[in-house]
């Protein structure tokens, strides 16, 4: 969406994308499979570390404190969980990724936020929050059909595992138009018991 004109203060639109983060080891081992992917297969590199996303979205940035509240009442209440990693997957014709096996943990975290928070991450019709309800890593998207082909040729045999444990989801941030996320918050699984009115 683009805007015109002047954008009054606080009406400026932000784009955020919700994660899990990746421990330090396995983001550099993921991160040189990313890279040696782009180099091979001529795929523009992306300013992003590898992470696993749970929603994107974009929204005005005076309603960033009243997201960051509900995220933070949401994990406060949720457990920190086990997420294994295992060989090579795509979608047909444009992605390739490492592939998530321990897919329910994740997909319940995935649907906590879209039933607690949905409503504040809808800017408008034209632009509604995206969750990701089917957990993977992305290696290379956007891929030409010929990128596609030769890739899922040679990745479709490769085997990786990896696992880590899920202690925290993180928000991040960038203006429309830049390249380079920003953190804008941590939120620490508790595990908490937590009781939220509706409306709060």
């Amino acid at each position: 969406m683009k805007q015109s004109g002047i954008v009054m203060p606080g009406y400026k639109i932000t784009d955020y994308m919700l994660i899990l983060p990746l421990p330090h080891e396995l983001s550099e081992k993921i991160g040189v499979i990313r890279d040696n992917f782009n180099e091979k297969f001529k795929v523009p590199s992306t300013p992003s570390k590898p992470n696993l996303m749970i929603a994107s979205f974009k929204q005005f940035a005076m309603m960033e404190e009243r997201i960051i509240n509900r995220l933070h009442t949401i994990a406060m209440g949720y457990p920190p969980f086990k997420v294994e990693l295992r060989d090579f997957g795509s979608f047909p014709s444009h992605t390739i990724y490492i592939g998530v096996t321990s897919k329910i943990p994740v997909q319940g975290l995935v649907k906590k936020v879209r039933s607690d928070a949905q409503a504040l991450l809808k800017l408008d019709n034209d632009n509604k929050p995206y969750f990701a309800l089917e957990p993977h890593l992305t290696i290379g998207r956007k891929l030409k059909p010929w990128q596609y082909e030769k890739a899922w040729l040679e990745y479709s045999t490769l085997h990786f595992t990896g696992r880590f444990i899920a202690s925290e989801m993180v928000l991040l941030k960038r203006n429309e138009g830049d390249r380079s996320w920003q953190l804008a918050r941590h939120f620490e699984f508790q595990n908490l018991p937590v009781e939220t009115k509706q409306g709060q």
